[in-house]
């Protein structure tokens, strides 16, 4: 029987954790600063649809050429997209299904969170 007052250490399991390189740590937390705004978040989750070009991107979400172009340069310059021209049109399209697959999950998790308070 233990004493009024008594307090007793919580026990926890010591887990591994992942070993990561700093590097790898560095480029994740710039891929999620980069995915972190809602306008480029938003030409991600179009061009998981499918590869486009500039023109029709700025006209599906009702912006500047030059705006949807900086936006794409910054996620790009993160390695989620990559780009190809033709004639004078350059088409973007998602790096590879690991981004695919990112925004999926946040954008999944986001609508769980829906029924939470905050």
């Amino acid at each position: 029987m233990r004493g009024v007052g008594t307090v007793r250490a919580h026990e926890h399991a010591t887990l591994a954790a992942p070993q990561y390189s700093g590097h790898a740590l560095g480029v994740a937390a710039d891929l999620f600063r980069a995915i972190g705004d809602r306008e480029r978040l938003r030409l991600l989750t179009i061009l998981s649809e499918g590869e486009r070009c500039v023109s029709e991107l700025a006209g599906t979400v009702e912006a500047s050429l030059s705006a949807v172009s900086q936006r794409l340069r910054v996620l790009r310059a993160v390695g989620l997209l990559e780009r190809r021209r033709e004639g004078k049109h350059v088409y973007y399209s998602l790096a590879d299904e690991h981004v695919a697959v990112l925004i999926a999950n946040a954008l999944a998790h986001a609508s769980e969170d829906q029924g939470r308070s905050a």
